[in-house]
């Protein structure tokens, strides 16, 4: 009984500390909203547009399969659902998601007259039926989860079987390539963000959320933990991004 009690007080432990990083992450995205998008234009080298359209580009075989139901999740200010939609075929539905208030009001002015939805959801408790999508794509929001492997398993249950997951984010380049990068991504981008946005030490958090993210080989090893097969990862710009993808079994 005594190792039951610590086994449960363990989780409850577990569960306040990642109640307390979602709270924090919520909060420093809500402060740097209302520049949002052009920091990530100016600190990509506006690169990031063309993340999004590949990204986009490699799940057309699913857009453009009309009455096909998408979910852009921790869709930030939209620019994935954007991206998504435009290459979507009439009567597809696409649904854009996420945690913050500020982010999602930005999100549904960019996209004011289109037919996308807009929705406050937690992505470890998305309030979703199961297997309410044929894709559940996610831009550089999944890595700022407080817990990987019930974020897959949530997008695992909303989606329906043969679904695909879409996971774009950053990585790590090897390399001299890598050398600069590492440079530019620990010392300089966090003192432009700084500038850029006016909130202190948000862009500091950049680089530590990269440095915990797994590697490319551990990340597909969770993927096919949670219920997903043909798991690959798709290098983007020298590695600086990359494409996770899989099929639900």
């Amino acid at each position: 009984m005594p190792e039951q009690d610590q086994s449960a007080g363990a989780r409850t432990a577990e569960a306040q500390d990642e109640q307390a990083a979602a709270a924090a992450v919520r909060e420093m995205f809500s402060a740097i909203a209302p520049r949002y998008d052009l920091l990530n234009h100016v600190l990509s080298l506006n690169t990031d547009r063309y993340w999004w359209w590949r990204a986009a580009r490699s799940f057309r075989h699913i857009l453009r399969r009309p009455g096909a139901a998408v979910l852009d999740l921790c869709c930030g200010t939209g620019d994935m659902s954007l991206a998504l939609y435009k290459g979507a075929a009439a009567g597809v539905k696409i649904v854009g998601a996420d945690f913050s208030p500020a982010m999602l009001e930005r999100a549904r002015r960019k996209g004011a007259g289109l037919p996308l939805e807009w929705v406050e959801a937690d992505a470890l408790a998305m309030p979703f039926a199961a297997g309410s999508f044929e894709l559940v794509v996610s831009a550089f929001g999944f890595r700022n989860l407080a817990n990987y492997d019930r974020g897959l398993a949530e997008i695992g249950r909303v989606l329906k079987r043969n679904g695909e997951i879409g996971i774009l984010d950053f990585g790590v380049p090897r390399g001299p390539i890598g050398k600069l990068y590492r440079f530019y991504f620990r010392h300089v981008l966090p003192r432009l963000g700084t500038i850029l946005s006016g909130v202190r030490g948000a862009y500091a958090y950049l680089p530590a959320s990269v440095a915990r993210f797994p590697e490319p080989e551990e990340m597909l090893e969770r993927m096919r933990r949670a219920g997903f097969e043909r798991a690959q990862y798709i290098p983007y710009t020298f590695g600086i991004a990359g494409l996770y993808r899989a099929v639900k079994r």
